[in-house]
């Protein structure tokens, strides 16, 4: 069985936007997934829109939680990029691909 684990490693924010201080507009983040054996991970970045007229969060006030639901809303397939790290971690367990020791060599 496959636990993931999402890490949201940076933040790009606007430092003065119109909208509050410090409004996020780039979210990193890694999946990272392992079977107890194994580990795989995908890194990638979301952007967000600035979205004016909505209740705005202190930046320091954000919590992991509300910013995987940010990038969940705005593109990030959460099933897709687990099933991409499940891949990972099955090529690890049953490579597709293998190269063997040349016949000829000693």
């Amino acid at each position: 069985m496959t636990t993931f684990n999402w890490v949201v490693t940076a933040l790009n924010c606007l430092p003065n936007a119109p909208e509050g201080q410090d409004y996020v507009i780039v979210v990193h983040y890694t999946c990272n997934g392992t079977d107890g054996t194994h580990n795989a991970s995908v890194y990638s970045t979301c952007s967000l829109p600035v979205v004016q007229g909505t209740s705005f969060i202190p930046y320091q006030d954000l919590t992991l939680d509300i910013v995987l639901g940010w990038i969940w809303a705005n593109g990030v397939d959460k099933a897709a990029t687990e099933a991409a790290v499940q891949t990972q971690l099955d090529n690890l367990i049953n490579p597709p691909i293998i190269s063997p020791k040349l016949p000829w060599a000693a």
